[in-house]
Protein backbone atom coordinates (compact mmCIF):
# COMPACT_ATOMS: atom_id res chain seq x y z
CA UNK A 1 0.00 0.00 0.00
CA UNK A 2 1.45 3.82 -1.06
CA UNK A 3 2.45 5.19 2.36
CA UNK A 4 1.42 9.37 2.34
CA UNK A 5 5.03 10.30 2.47
CA UNK A 6 5.94 8.88 -0.95
CA UNK A 7 7.28 12.27 -2.98
CA UNK A 8 4.90 11.03 -5.75
CA UNK A 9 1.46 10.40 -7.21
CA UNK A 10 1.74 6.51 -7.11
CA UNK A 11 -0.87 5.21 -5.59
CA UNK A 12 -3.62 7.66 -5.16
CA UNK A 13 -6.56 6.95 -6.01
CA UNK A 14 -10.07 8.76 -6.92
CA UNK A 15 -11.29 9.04 -3.70
CA UNK A 16 -7.72 10.27 -2.40
CA UNK A 17 -8.62 13.82 -3.26
CA UNK A 18 -10.55 14.40 -0.60
CA UNK A 19 -7.70 13.66 1.96
CA UNK A 20 -6.20 16.79 2.84
CA UNK A 21 -3.46 15.42 5.29
CA UNK A 22 -3.12 13.09 2.12
CA UNK A 23 -2.28 15.33 -0.39
CA UNK A 24 -0.46 17.91 1.43
CA UNK A 25 1.59 14.80 3.23
CA UNK A 26 2.48 13.87 -0.55
CA UNK A 27 3.04 17.75 -1.26
CA UNK A 28 5.25 18.40 1.45
CA UNK A 29 7.56 15.37 0.26
CA UNK A 30 8.35 16.38 -2.88
CA UNK A 31 5.21 14.88 -5.42
CA UNK A 32 4.52 17.62 -8.35
CA UNK A 33 1.76 20.01 -7.96
CA UNK A 34 1.78 20.49 -11.55
CA UNK A 35 1.46 16.71 -13.12
CA UNK A 36 2.13 13.23 -12.68
CA UNK A 37 -1.56 11.33 -12.12
CA UNK A 38 -3.53 9.50 -14.28
CA UNK A 39 -1.78 9.40 -17.85
CA UNK A 40 0.14 12.94 -16.93
CA UNK A 41 -3.19 14.48 -15.58
CA UNK A 42 -2.95 17.56 -13.73
CA UNK A 43 -3.18 17.20 -9.91
CA UNK A 44 -5.61 20.21 -9.93
CA UNK A 45 -7.71 19.04 -12.60
CA UNK A 46 -8.02 15.39 -10.57
CA UNK A 47 -9.07 17.53 -7.20
CA UNK A 48 -11.17 19.45 -8.91
CA UNK A 49 -13.62 16.55 -10.14
CA UNK A 50 -13.11 14.56 -7.75
CA UNK A 51 -11.93 16.02 -4.53
CA UNK A 52 -12.67 18.71 -1.32
CA UNK A 53 -12.63 21.93 -1.61
CA UNK A 54 -9.89 22.45 0.95
CA UNK A 55 -7.71 20.24 -1.66
CA UNK A 56 -8.51 22.25 -4.75
CA UNK A 57 -7.37 25.15 -2.35
CA UNK A 58 -4.63 23.67 -1.06
CA UNK A 59 -3.35 22.82 -4.80
CA UNK A 60 -4.04 26.12 -6.15
CA UNK A 61 -2.00 27.81 -4.11
CA UNK A 62 1.04 25.51 -5.11
CA UNK A 63 0.55 24.88 -8.75
CA UNK A 64 2.86 27.15 -11.28
CA UNK A 65 -0.54 28.18 -13.38
CA UNK A 66 -4.27 27.56 -11.89
CA UNK A 67 -5.43 27.89 -15.55
CA UNK A 68 -3.28 25.26 -17.03
CA UNK A 69 -4.84 23.31 -19.66
CA UNK A 70 -5.19 19.46 -19.93
CA UNK A 71 -6.78 18.22 -23.17
CA UNK A 72 -8.31 21.41 -23.54
CA UNK A 73 -9.50 22.62 -20.65
CA UNK A 74 -8.43 23.99 -17.14
CA UNK A 75 -9.38 22.76 -13.69
CA UNK A 76 -11.83 25.02 -13.38
CA UNK A 77 -13.87 23.96 -16.64
CA UNK A 78 -13.35 20.62 -15.38
CA UNK A 79 -14.44 21.69 -11.95
CA UNK A 80 -17.88 22.72 -13.81
CA UNK A 81 -18.27 20.66 -16.07
CA UNK A 82 -18.73 17.71 -12.42
CA UNK A 83 -20.94 19.36 -11.22
CA UNK A 84 -18.86 20.57 -8.32
CA UNK A 85 -20.38 24.31 -8.18
CA UNK A 86 -18.00 24.16 -4.33
CA UNK A 87 -14.85 23.34 -6.12
CA UNK A 88 -15.52 25.93 -8.87
CA UNK A 89 -15.50 28.87 -6.25
CA UNK A 90 -12.62 27.83 -4.61
CA UNK A 91 -10.63 27.80 -8.06
CA UNK A 92 -12.39 31.24 -9.16
CA UNK A 93 -11.38 33.04 -5.62
CA UNK A 94 -7.81 31.31 -6.06
CA UNK A 95 -7.52 33.58 -9.79
CA UNK A 96 -9.16 30.83 -12.10
CA UNK A 97 -10.75 32.99 -14.81
CA UNK A 98 -13.67 31.69 -15.67
CA UNK A 99 -14.59 33.54 -19.25
CA UNK A 100 -11.13 32.03 -20.57
CA UNK A 101 -11.70 30.93 -23.99
CA UNK A 102 -11.94 27.13 -24.41
CA UNK A 103 -13.82 23.74 -25.49
CA UNK A 104 -14.79 24.90 -29.16
CA UNK A 105 -16.52 28.41 -27.23
CA UNK A 106 -17.15 26.28 -23.96
CA UNK A 107 -15.40 28.65 -21.35
CA UNK A 108 -16.32 27.63 -17.67
CA UNK A 109 -18.48 30.73 -17.15
CA UNK A 110 -20.50 29.84 -20.17
CA UNK A 111 -21.00 26.46 -19.74
CA UNK A 112 -22.18 27.48 -15.79
CA UNK A 113 -25.18 28.44 -17.80
CA UNK A 114 -26.64 25.53 -18.48
CA UNK A 115 -25.52 24.10 -14.99
CA UNK A 116 -28.20 23.68 -11.83
CA UNK A 117 -25.83 26.19 -10.61
CA UNK A 118 -26.08 29.40 -13.36
CA UNK A 119 -25.46 32.20 -11.21
CA UNK A 120 -22.13 30.64 -10.01
CA UNK A 121 -19.68 33.19 -11.61
CA UNK A 122 -22.31 36.24 -11.05
CA UNK A 123 -24.10 38.41 -13.55
CA UNK A 124 -22.89 37.11 -16.77
CA UNK A 125 -23.64 40.24 -18.47
CA UNK A 126 -21.62 41.62 -21.74
CA UNK A 127 -20.08 37.79 -21.60
CA UNK A 128 -21.38 35.26 -24.22
CA UNK A 129 -24.13 33.29 -23.10
CA UNK A 130 -26.60 30.41 -23.96
CA UNK A 131 -28.40 30.59 -27.28
CA UNK A 132 -32.01 29.99 -27.56
CA UNK A 133 -31.26 26.68 -29.51
CA UNK A 134 -29.06 25.69 -26.24
CA UNK A 135 -31.24 26.68 -23.61
CA UNK A 136 -34.00 24.52 -25.33
CA UNK A 137 -31.52 21.95 -25.68
CA UNK A 138 -30.83 22.45 -21.85
CA UNK A 139 -34.60 22.04 -20.80
CA UNK A 140 -35.42 19.23 -23.22
CA UNK A 141 -32.61 17.48 -21.12
CA UNK A 142 -33.96 17.81 -17.57
CA UNK A 143 -37.01 16.58 -18.83
CA UNK A 144 -35.75 13.61 -20.68
CA UNK A 145 -33.45 12.60 -17.53
CA UNK A 146 -36.57 13.09 -15.14
CA UNK A 147 -38.57 10.94 -17.98
CA UNK A 148 -36.30 8.08 -18.55
CA UNK A 149 -34.52 7.98 -15.23
CA UNK A 150 -32.97 4.85 -13.92
CA UNK A 151 -35.07 2.89 -16.28
CA UNK A 152 -32.97 0.19 -17.82
CA UNK A 153 -31.67 -2.99 -15.82
CA UNK A 154 -27.89 -5.24 -17.07
CA UNK A 155 -28.33 -7.29 -20.16
CA UNK A 156 -30.75 -4.73 -21.72
CA UNK A 157 -30.16 -3.35 -25.62
CA UNK A 158 -31.80 -0.23 -26.92
CA UNK A 159 -32.29 1.32 -30.05
CA UNK A 160 -33.90 4.50 -30.33
CA UNK A 161 -34.69 5.77 -34.58
CA UNK A 162 -35.44 8.83 -35.51
CA UNK A 163 -38.39 9.93 -37.56
CA UNK A 164 -40.12 6.43 -38.11
CA UNK A 165 -42.93 4.61 -36.78
CA UNK A 166 -42.80 1.44 -34.84
CA UNK A 167 -44.49 -0.23 -37.96
CA UNK A 168 -42.12 0.82 -40.64
CA UNK A 169 -39.50 -0.13 -38.09
CA UNK A 170 -41.06 -3.62 -38.19
CA UNK A 171 -41.02 -3.18 -41.67
CA UNK A 172 -37.55 -2.48 -42.28
CA UNK A 173 -36.24 -5.32 -40.14
CA UNK A 174 -38.92 -7.60 -42.16
CA UNK A 175 -40.22 -9.10 -39.04
CA UNK A 176 -43.59 -10.78 -37.75
CA UNK A 177 -45.31 -10.65 -34.36
CA UNK A 178 -43.56 -13.36 -32.13
CA UNK A 179 -45.57 -15.63 -30.72
CA UNK A 180 -47.41 -14.46 -27.13
CA UNK A 181 -46.97 -17.67 -25.44
CA UNK A 182 -42.54 -17.56 -26.77
CA UNK A 183 -42.13 -13.79 -25.15
CA UNK A 184 -44.05 -15.13 -22.25
CA UNK A 185 -41.30 -17.93 -22.20
CA UNK A 186 -38.92 -15.53 -22.70
CA UNK A 187 -39.50 -13.21 -20.49
CA UNK A 188 -39.54 -15.80 -17.43
CA UNK A 189 -35.88 -17.06 -18.04
CA UNK A 190 -34.12 -15.57 -21.35
CA UNK A 191 -30.68 -17.18 -20.46
CA UNK A 192 -32.20 -20.42 -21.06
CA UNK A 193 -32.88 -19.73 -25.09
CA UNK A 194 -30.05 -16.75 -25.69
CA UNK A 195 -29.45 -18.04 -29.07
CA UNK A 196 -33.45 -18.08 -30.01
CA UNK A 197 -34.45 -15.30 -27.59
CA UNK A 198 -32.03 -12.11 -29.37
CA UNK A 199 -34.04 -12.85 -32.43
CA UNK A 200 -37.19 -11.49 -30.44
CA UNK A 201 -37.51 -7.63 -30.15
CA UNK A 202 -40.26 -5.03 -28.76
CA UNK A 203 -41.21 -2.09 -30.85
CA UNK A 204 -42.92 0.52 -29.69
CA UNK A 205 -43.90 4.00 -30.69
CA UNK A 206 -43.09 7.68 -29.28
CA UNK A 207 -42.72 11.24 -29.61
CA UNK A 208 -40.22 11.94 -32.79
CA UNK A 209 -39.57 7.86 -33.62
CA UNK A 210 -39.43 5.05 -32.33
CA UNK A 211 -37.97 2.39 -29.53
CA UNK A 212 -36.67 -1.20 -30.19
CA UNK A 213 -36.07 -2.49 -26.62
CA UNK A 214 -34.95 -6.34 -25.17
CA UNK A 215 -34.64 -6.69 -22.28
CA UNK A 216 -32.22 -9.15 -21.82
CA UNK A 217 -29.99 -9.38 -24.33
CA UNK A 218 -27.60 -6.88 -26.78
CA UNK A 219 -30.14 -7.76 -30.23
CA UNK A 220 -31.45 -4.22 -30.70
CA UNK A 221 -27.50 -2.84 -30.66
CA UNK A 222 -26.55 -5.56 -33.60
CA UNK A 223 -25.47 -3.67 -36.32
CA UNK A 224 -27.14 -5.54 -39.25
CA UNK A 225 -30.06 -3.79 -36.77
CA UNK A 226 -29.23 -0.79 -36.80
CA UNK A 227 -28.29 -0.23 -40.17
CA UNK A 228 -31.79 -1.32 -41.25
CA UNK A 229 -33.27 0.99 -39.24
CA UNK A 230 -31.29 4.09 -39.69
CA UNK A 231 -32.18 4.19 -43.72
CA UNK A 232 -32.10 7.99 -44.27
CA UNK A 233 -32.39 8.68 -41.15
CA UNK A 234 -30.20 7.94 -37.67
CA UNK A 235 -30.12 5.57 -34.98
CA UNK A 236 -28.50 5.70 -31.92
CA UNK A 237 -28.00 2.27 -29.85
CA UNK A 238 -26.82 0.46 -26.70
CA UNK A 239 -26.04 -2.94 -24.75
CA UNK A 240 -25.99 -2.72 -21.03
CA UNK A 241 -22.96 -4.53 -20.92
CA UNK A 242 -23.09 -6.44 -17.04
CA UNK A 243 -19.07 -7.12 -17.67
CA UNK A 244 -17.80 -3.86 -19.15
CA UNK A 245 -20.80 -1.08 -18.66
CA UNK A 246 -22.63 0.85 -21.51
CA UNK A 247 -21.39 0.20 -25.07
CA UNK A 248 -23.19 2.64 -28.03
CA UNK A 249 -23.47 3.05 -31.75
CA UNK A 250 -24.37 5.67 -33.96
CA UNK A 251 -25.64 4.39 -37.62
CA UNK A 252 -26.77 7.07 -39.73
CA UNK A 253 -28.24 6.07 -43.46
CA UNK A 254 -27.10 2.38 -43.10
CA UNK A 255 -23.16 3.35 -42.28
CA UNK A 256 -22.23 3.22 -38.97
CA UNK A 257 -20.59 6.40 -38.24
CA UNK A 258 -19.22 5.24 -34.55
CA UNK A 259 -18.70 2.66 -32.29
CA UNK A 260 -18.04 0.83 -29.12
CA UNK A 261 -19.01 4.60 -27.52
CA UNK A 262 -19.71 5.34 -23.78
CA UNK A 263 -23.06 7.11 -24.35
CA UNK A 264 -23.57 9.39 -21.13
CA UNK A 265 -20.07 8.88 -20.52
CA UNK A 266 -19.08 12.54 -20.38
CA UNK A 267 -15.83 12.99 -22.11
CA UNK A 268 -15.44 15.63 -24.39
CA UNK A 269 -12.84 16.92 -26.53
CA UNK A 270 -12.21 20.70 -27.73
CA UNK A 271 -12.27 19.54 -31.69
CA UNK A 272 -16.27 18.33 -31.34
CA UNK A 273 -18.30 20.39 -32.48
CA UNK A 274 -20.07 22.48 -30.03
CA UNK A 275 -22.86 20.77 -29.93
CA UNK A 276 -21.61 17.53 -28.78
CA UNK A 277 -19.93 19.20 -26.18
CA UNK A 278 -23.26 20.61 -24.85
CA UNK A 279 -24.97 17.02 -25.12
CA UNK A 280 -22.09 15.58 -23.24
CA UNK A 281 -22.31 17.95 -20.34
CA UNK A 282 -26.09 17.79 -20.08
CA UNK A 283 -26.73 13.45 -20.01
CA UNK A 284 -23.45 12.24 -18.41
CA UNK A 285 -24.56 9.29 -16.04
CA UNK A 286 -27.15 9.14 -18.21
CA UNK A 287 -27.27 6.60 -20.89
CA UNK A 288 -30.56 6.26 -22.18
CA UNK A 289 -31.41 9.53 -22.28
CA UNK A 290 -28.24 10.48 -24.00
CA UNK A 291 -29.72 8.07 -27.53
CA UNK A 292 -33.07 9.35 -26.82
CA UNK A 293 -31.91 12.73 -27.24
CA UNK A 294 -28.89 11.83 -30.17
CA UNK A 295 -32.24 10.61 -32.12
CA UNK A 296 -34.29 13.38 -31.52
CA UNK A 297 -37.06 11.26 -29.53
CA UNK A 298 -39.02 13.20 -26.64
CA UNK A 299 -40.34 10.71 -24.15
CA UNK A 300 -42.43 11.63 -21.40
CA UNK A 301 -41.92 8.77 -18.92
CA UNK A 302 -39.61 5.18 -19.81
CA UNK A 303 -42.74 3.15 -20.80
CA UNK A 304 -41.21 2.33 -24.13
CA UNK A 305 -38.28 1.38 -22.19
CA UNK A 306 -38.98 -0.29 -19.21
CA UNK A 307 -42.54 -1.44 -19.95
CA UNK A 308 -44.83 -3.49 -22.18
CA UNK A 309 -43.54 -2.62 -25.73
CA UNK A 310 -46.35 -1.94 -28.43
CA UNK A 311 -45.32 -4.82 -30.26
CA UNK A 312 -43.33 -8.26 -29.86
CA UNK A 313 -41.75 -9.23 -33.14
CA UNK A 314 -39.08 -11.85 -34.32
CA UNK A 315 -36.33 -10.45 -36.45
CA UNK A 316 -35.98 -13.14 -39.61
CA UNK A 317 -32.92 -15.43 -39.90
CA UNK A 318 -29.74 -13.76 -41.30
CA UNK A 319 -26.35 -12.72 -40.25
CA UNK A 320 -26.97 -9.32 -37.94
Amino acid sequence: MAVAHEADWSGIGWDSWKSLRLIRARLDAGADPNIGVFFHRRPLHAAAELGSPDVVAELAARVDDVDAEHEGRTALWAAVFANRPDNARVLAQAGADPWRPMMNGWSPGRLSLATPTPGLFGDPAGRPGLSDAEAVAVAEARHLIAAVGDSYEDGMGLACVAGISAAEAVRRLEAVPADAAEVEEILEDPWSCMDDSLDVVGVTDVPGGCVVSQPWGYGPYMSGVTKLLSAGTVCYAMFVNPKSGNQGSITRDGEIVDWDTHPGGGSPHPEQPAGEILIEYLYQGNAMAYCCAGAGLRLDDAAAIAGEPDIWVRLPERDY
